[in-house]
């Protein structure tokens, strides 16, 4: 289980942490084709130009990422990124129509919830303990 969270942690952190130094770089290095569905491209460009809502996400996703990197607070990091893993799935299949990365993120951390869920149990209380 060791490797497998290492494996997991390795590729979740990285994909999150390098997606979002090329979205917050000026000139990114990793250039993303536009999305074909119209409604995407009027949501991405909402985001994109219109708010600086997407360069907050990218900040909340490059601090995830290295926490979960980093092999330090990592149930911490996963509750920063699995949301945002979950709005990348959920954009994909509804505003896209097709599956893309957003799969292989909720799945690398639906295994690195599982492998940590020692960690998560206390948010699972029926009756809990105030202090």
């Amino acid at each position: 289980m060791f490797w497998t969270a290492l494996v997991a942690r390795l590729i979740l952190g990285g994909m999150f942490v390098v997606f979002s130094v090329n979205a917050l770089l000026p000139s990114p290095f990793i250039h993303l084709p536009p999305p074909d569905s119209d409604v995407a491209k009027t949501f991405m460009k909402t985001l994109y130009i219109d708010s600086n809502y997407l360069r907050a996400v990218k900040v909340l996703e490059l601090i995830g990422g290295l926490l979960v990197l980093s092999g330090r607070l990592v149930p911490l990091g996963l509750v920063i990124l699995t949301p945002i893993a979950v709005n990348i799935l959920f954009y994909e299949f509804f505003l896209v129509g097709q599956a893309g990365p957003g799969v292989p993120l909720v799945i690398l951390c639906a295994t690195l919830i599982w492998v940590y869920r020692s960690h998560f149990t206390s948010l699972f209380a029926i009756k809990p303990k105030i202090g």
